[in-house]
């Protein structure tokens, strides 16, 4: 039989909270605890063996105690309160009883950390003979050690920080990146393109000017898309018998980039993720050259028949791929201001960007990511379709204006996902799919659009039910600290010694 204390009742929390009478300070709190023992028996001019003996203790445990090395129980904290003329409460202060104690506890409990054993360095004994300046100074140093350390974990809210700083970044420069534009144009001479699809010969060529043979292996560390070995020239890829071109074109472009675009180790997680959009918007730029693509688009707006499809069937890549490059050329070159999306088939936002005034949902701090769409948009209303073999388009009525979408679903292992790239009702001329007559009417951010159930349901099922809520695991789970943030270092360099020359 489970005890009540051990359990919660219908209101009550599951896991055992600490009694708050309890006198047992916790093991966060020993040094402090230790030191104050040590305070007060110098203050009174006794040695260890003289406390000891006065509480029949010998003066080895007392010492383990006074270093924070063992847990007194209450009793014997009694006893060392009335050997010192002290009350029990004065040796519980989580006050350090000087400065320099203070400054001993600090260094103890750094040295003791995993932060500083890892290292394998020696540690340093707080004697008396130990200068207060160089107390200070190391105290300082493992005060360094740990911001720099906490700088570098990407926690859940420091990731949706940085990148909705990002995505306000981008959106500021209409998601157009001129620099990465022009390296990208000068890469793709080396490679010999010059219209259509980008051949894997091309990006081989591309790879050989920058000193790199592009090598397909089954064994890839399972925390890398690629692997560059530098000092022998290799990019090191998936199988080449993966199914779609596109990817691989795209893995080998995507390692190119940081060479061609003079990449350093990342110095904070930030930095790592302005890397990844960079050569993210690098190997788009290669797929889908500015040059052909801008006259690509400008020719089917001409005939107001611009159409996502078009583009990804000419230049060969996803359709998630030539939705994004026309974000990025269409306001910079066509004068079309428009929103793109990512949306799963649960309805939650995995990549979203606008500068249309498309109002995207978003949290208390601007981030989209995880975030529902409107069950009336089309980048959910698609999944309701029979036909998902063609676009679906859409007028949708909004708070903020009217909008036209074209959306495509698609299904990868872990589930549906949908693709949207939409605009202005005023600009809806341009494109193929305007005519479409199905049109609806979101409210969002507004609850009772689509998130608050009828009525008539919440009085029935209100007090009958109790849904389980799902929660994506990487919502939760921080990335691991290290250079390049989720790597796995120590199997990477196993993966080069067995591929080294």
């Amino acid at each position: 039989m489970v005890e009540q204390s051990e359990i919660a009742g219908p209101r009550g929390p599951v896991i055992p909270l600490p009694d708050p009478d309890d006198a047992t300070p916790p093991g966060g709190q020993l040094l402090t605890l230790g030191r104050r023992i040590r305070h007060f028996r110098t203050e009174r001019g006794l040695t260890l063996d003289q406390l000891g003996a006065a509480v029949g203790r010998t003066a080895s445990q007392l010492s383990l105690v006074e270093n924070g090395h063992r847990e007194p129980r209450l009793t014997l904290l009694q006893a060392i309160a009335a050997a010192l003329d002290v009350r029990v409460a004065d040796l519980l202060s989580s006050q350090p009883p000087t400065r320099r104690a203070a400054l001993e506890i600090a260094l103890e409990r750094a040295q003791r950390s995993g932060l500083y054993t890892g290292l394998g360095l020696p540690t340093v004994k707080s004697s008396r003979t130990l200068p207060l300046e160089a107390l200070e100074a190391l105290v300082g140093l493992h005060a360094e050690l740990a911001r720099r350390a906490d700088a570098a974990i990407a926690t859940p809210e420091e990731a949706r920080r940085v990148t909705t700083a990002l995505r306000a970044w981008m959106r500021e420069r209409d998601n157009y990146l001129p620099e990465i534009e022009d390296a990208a144009e000068e890469a793709l001479t080396w490679g010999g393109y010059t219209s259509g699809a980008l051949t894997h010969r091309s990006v081989a060529l591309m790879a050989e000017h920058l000193g790199f043979t592009l090598i397909h292996v089954d064994d890839l560390p399972h925390s890398t898309r690629t692997v560059t070995d530098l000092a022998n020239g290799r990019i090191y890829l998936p199988p080449s018998s993966i199914p779609g071109g596109h990817g691989l074109r795209s893995l080998a472009l995507q390692a190119i980039a940081h060479r061609v675009l003079g990449h350093e180790q990342p110095r904070s997680y930030a930095d790592f993720l302005r890397q990844r959009v960079e050569i993210n918007y690098f190997a788009a730029a290669c797929l889908l050259p500015r040059s052909a693509a801008v006259a690509f688009l400008t020719e089917a707006k001409r005939a107001r028949d611009l159409a996502v499809e078009d583009v990804r069937d000419a230049f060969g890549v996803t359709h998630e791929t030539a939705g994004w490059r026309m974000t990025n050329l269409l306001t910079a070159h066509l004068g079309l201001r428009l929103h793109f999306m990512r949306v799963g088939d649960d309805g939650a936002v995995y990549k979203a960007y606008e500068n249309d005034g498309m109002p995207l949902p978003t949290d208390a701090a601007g981030a989209v990511e995880g975030q529902l769409v409107c069950r009336q948009w089309p980048a959910r209303m698609a999944f309701t379709q029979r036909d998902k073999t063609t676009e679906y388009h859409q007028y949708t009525d909004t708070p903020a204006g009217t909008y036209w979408s074209s959306t495509q679903t698609g299904w990868t292992g872990t589930g549906g996902f949908s693709i949207t790239v939409g605009v202005p009702f005023a600009q809806a001329k341009w494109f193929r799919g305007r005519e479409t007559t199905t049109r609806t009417r979101s409210r969002c951010p507004d609850p009772a659009c689509c998130r608050l159930p009828d009525s008539r349901l919440t009085d029935r099922w209100s007090e009958h039910s109790w849904p389980s809520a799902a929660v994506h695991a990487q919502i939760l789970a921080p990335l691991p600290t290290g250079v390049f943030p989720g790597v796995d270092e120590a199997e990477v360099y196993a993966f080069l010694e067995r591929h080294a020359p």
